[in-house]
């Protein structure tokens, strides 16, 4: 687990880059991206960029080229907002964390699913030993 110097970091470069997306990089290709993470290098040298983008492959790859191209000018924010010896390389990553979740999701509701038929086919079952599986004498009586 990074220090609490390393996350103090990390948060403030997601700030600053949240910020400079939003209103200074007025680039047509970026499109509705949302800066999910920050990961920075065990020696603070890269700062590991995870977002996602609002729309299919293509506004993807459009955000993708515009981020790579805003990079120097993200770069250059990050030095005059963190106050570090030397500002980390960005490196901006498609956080996949979304795909992953829709995938659960999907098969969280194939289990429950499963879960109701075994339900409805256990509502009319009978035990095969009558009411009581265990063998009662005769003569003990109950």
């Amino acid at each position: 687990m990074p220090g609490t110097g390393a996350l103090k970091v990390a948060e403030q470069i997601k700030l600053i880059t949240a910020e400079m997306l939003s209103r200074r990089i007025k680039d047509p290709r970026l499109g509705f991206v949302t800066i999910t993470d920050v990961r920075l290098s065990k020696d603070w040298q890269v700062a590991q960029i995870f977002y996602t983008v609002l729309g299919d492959q293509e506004a993807a790859d459009a955000t993708a080229h515009a981020l790579e191209a805003a990079k120097g000018q993200i770069r250059t924010a990050v030095a005059r907002g963190v106050k570090m010896k030397f500002t980390p390389v960005i490196e901006f990553q498609l956080d996949s964390l979304p795909e992953s979740s829709n995938q659960f999701e999907a098969l969280l509701a194939s289990v429950k699913a499963s879960d109701a038929e075994i339900a409805a086919k256990a509502a009319g079952a009978e035990f095969s030993g009558g009411e009581s599986p265990y063998k009662i004498d005769e003569e003990d009586g109950e």
